[in-house]
Order: C-alpha cells, then structure tokens, then sequence
C-alpha cells in the first residue's frame, strides 16, 4: 500500500512513515514563507522546550506545499539547526497542499485483515490519484456502536514524488526524517496536549500561504482539509495599494505601523480579503453540521503567524458568530526563561504550533 503503521496516540489519523524506537525528534514545519523547528524533551507526564526558532525562506523556494528550490531551503534549514546548536539529526515534518487528500470514509464494520484488504482493493474510487503514486496510511475510527454497525475510517494519500522531494533534500542537509504527518493533524496533537479534546472545536492554521482547518468532534478529527489562502493575501494587497516595503505593509497588517489616514483602505482591505477566509472556514463548519446536526461546534481556535493580524479573532467571531480563540501551544510546556523569553514565546507561539506538535510526537526510532 506504500505507507507505514499509523500511531497509537489518541488522535485519529496520522503517521505515513515509521521506524522503531521511541524518541522525540526535531519539530520541523516547512511553510512557504519561513521554516519553523521545535526541539522539546520529556519532563514528567509534559514536556520542556529546548530550542526554537524561525528563518525565512527566499521568495518562490516552497509554493503550494511543494518544493521549487529544495537547495535553498536545505540550507535554510541546516544553517538554522546549526545557529539553535541541535545536535539531533532525526526530524518530523508535515505535509500539506494539493499533492495530500485527507478523506473521512463511512464502511461496513469488518475486522482489521478485512478492513485492510478493502482498503487496497477500493481505495481508487476514494482519492483523485494513481494509487501506484500515492503513500497511503488509513485508520479505523471505531465509530460503530451497538445499534449502528458501520464505521468511519480516515484516509490519508500523499504523492509519492513531493514526499520523496522533501525526505531527498532533507538528507542533503544531513537530516533524518523519521515522521512524515499532516498539518492539521500536527495541530490537534498539540492542541490536546495543552486544552484536551473534551470540547467540540475548529482549529484554523492561517500560513503565508494556506488555511489548514480541522475540526475535532467527540475527541476525534472529523474533517480535516486545505484551503490556498493565507496572509501573504493581506500583505500583498496593502503593499500594492499603498506602494511600500513589504515589511511595511506586514507592519499595518499586524498592527505594528501607524496607520494615520490609511485606516479606512485599510478596513476595506481586510474586510475583502478576510471575508473570503470566513467564507472558506463557513464552508467546512457547514459541512461538518450536515453532518453532525445534533453536535454544536463550541469556538474556533486561531493559530499560524495569520492569527496576529490585528482584528482577525473579532472579525471571525462576528461572521461566523463562534467565539474565537488564541491557542498558546506553550500553555503547559515548560521553558527556562532565563535562556527563551518569555515575552518571545508569547509572541511567536501562534506561529510554532505544528512545529511544536510535530515535536511532541514520539516517532519509533
């Protein structure tokens, strides 16, 4: 079938490669716009973060979840392992984009030899590629109960030739990749980790360049999926409305620059561009509540460097009328202060969630 076992932990879907001994690699997420690394240990029944840090990335190097430039970004990454002094070579990384179709199945209860052979007979009719072209992972979701004999079951499809991309110019910067798992799926590991999964919730990655949405229900991802819009929207059309710096322009989006007589494009700007990520984040939670009918959605959960553009939280709260929230992926991790400001962590949390969960995912060594 070309992929490995799936995990044990307590979330659904997850793992298409695997090795064997259990460890915690380097959290490494590959966005469009920066690269972000987590390196954490195990402190009693949580964990304590060693290093972290951020580079950017050059212009065009990673679009769409796909590598265009894989020596520039080797070298972004293995310059800024190098500055965070990590010794460790093995790393886990998430995937996401259009080479990745993440898809909820419903099927017949059978048993695990069973349900294996049905997968490798039938999963053409499911995903929109060649099965020969595809790592392919998939888990029972246990769903049935005594009254309804049918089970879902997650399916996780990746391109063979952008996953093999990623592992070939991750071993050109002398690195290891033991985890290959989705964003979304990242997410939730470490949203678990710090609030539990007892609340029905959305949680809404926003990148430069894509909205990773997965929706928890009764502890388990419902529905998880890309969207090809992100911040770098925002950025671009206020650097060319206004004709500046593009670090100028990421100044009004956050809030960091003085807006003076600018603030009422500005508004019309955001309204435009942030209107269409409600619009996209609306079609998902829809979907889920046809659905689960009966099954309320409690609040969003913002995440990505997009979640700091000043007014985001309040503008989705209105639209889509749930509350919204902030997730601090540091909420119970420790750290020494002394060595990782406190006020940083504040700050780039938003920005290192899947890193992070990517980092808390014991891989088998």
């Amino acid at each position: 079938m070309g992929g490995l076992p799936l995990s044990k932990s307590k979330s659904p879907s997850r793992r298409l490669f695997s090795s064997k001994k259990e460890q915690f690699p380097i959290g490494l997420d590959i966005g469009s716009h920066a690269i972000k690394v987590c390196k954490v240990v195990r402190a009693g029944d949580s964990f304590k973060l060693v290093t972290l840090g951020t580079a950017k990335l050059p212009e065009g190097a990673v679009e769409d979840g796909i590598l265009q430039e894989p020596e520039e970004v080797a070298a972004t990454i293995a310059n800024l392992i190098n500055n965070l002094k990590i010794k460790d070579k093995k790393v886990a990384i998430s995937i996401s984009g259009y080479s990745v179709i993440v898809k909820k199945i419903n099927l017949a209860v059978m048993d695990d030899n069973d349900l294996e052979e049905y997968i490798q007979a039938e999963v053409g009719q499911y995903i929109p590629f060649d099965i020969d072209e595809v790592y392919l992972d998939y888990q029972n979701l246990h769903t049935n109960t005594e009254e309804y004999d049918r089970t879902d079951v997650m399916l996780v499809a990746a391109k063979k030739e952008v996953v093999d991309g990623y592992l070939s110019m991750l071993q050109s910067a002398g690195l290891n990749v033991v985890l290959v798992d989705i964003g979304a799926f990242a997410l939730e590991n470490i949203y678990d980790e710090n609030y539990g999964l007892d609340d029905n919730v959305a949680l809404v990655d926003i990148g430069a360049t894509k909205m990773s949405i997965n929706i928890v229900s009764q502890g388990i991802s419902v529905l998880a999926r890309d969207v090809v819009v992100g911040s770098r929207q925002l950025t671009d059309h206020i650097q060319n409305r206004f004709g500046i710096s593009f670090d100028e322009a990421e100044g009004l989006k956050i809030g960091y620059e003085d807006v003076e007589e600018k603030q009422e494009e500005l508004d019309d700007i955001f309204a435009n561009t942030c209107t269409q990520w409600a619009l996209e984040l609306k079609k998902a939670i829809d979907l889920y509540y046809s659905n689960n009918p009966d099954i309320a959605l409690s609040r969003i959960i913002l995440s990505g460097a997009g979640s700091r553009i000043q007014g985001l939280d309040q503008f989705f709260a209105e639209e889509i009328g749930l509350e919204v929230e902030t997730l601090n992926p540091f909420r119970k991790i420790m750290s020494d202060s002394k060595n990782i400001d406190d006020e940083y962590l504040h700050y780039i949390g938003p920005e290192m969630a899947i890193a992070l969960g990517l980092a808390i995912r014991p891989s088998e060594l």
